[in-house]
């Protein structure tokens, strides 16, 4: 399971950064806290659907493309 949340959260980063939008930016748009969403990219938790669906609205992609493929865990 920690490898499921370690690549999903390098996932989101990579969308974010493509995006260009800072974690700061991206947590407050999400109602995330700033520490909340740098552990949920270092995969040190395991987060809702929500919060992925809200993560997903803010980067202007479909929730299922930050989601890892089996080749990837």
């Amino acid at each position: 399971m920690d490898n499921l949340a370690k690549a999903l959260g390098e996932r989101i980063r990579a969308q974010r950064n493509a995006c260009r939008i800072s974690q700061d930016a991206l947590a407050l748009a999400c109602s995330i806290d700033r520490s909340y969403m740098g552990r949920i990219e270092r995969g040190e938790v395991n987060i809702t659907v929500e919060k992925l669906y809200r993560i997903a609205s803010e980067l202007a992609c479909d929730p299922s493309s930050l989601l890892p493929q089996m080749s990837e865990l």
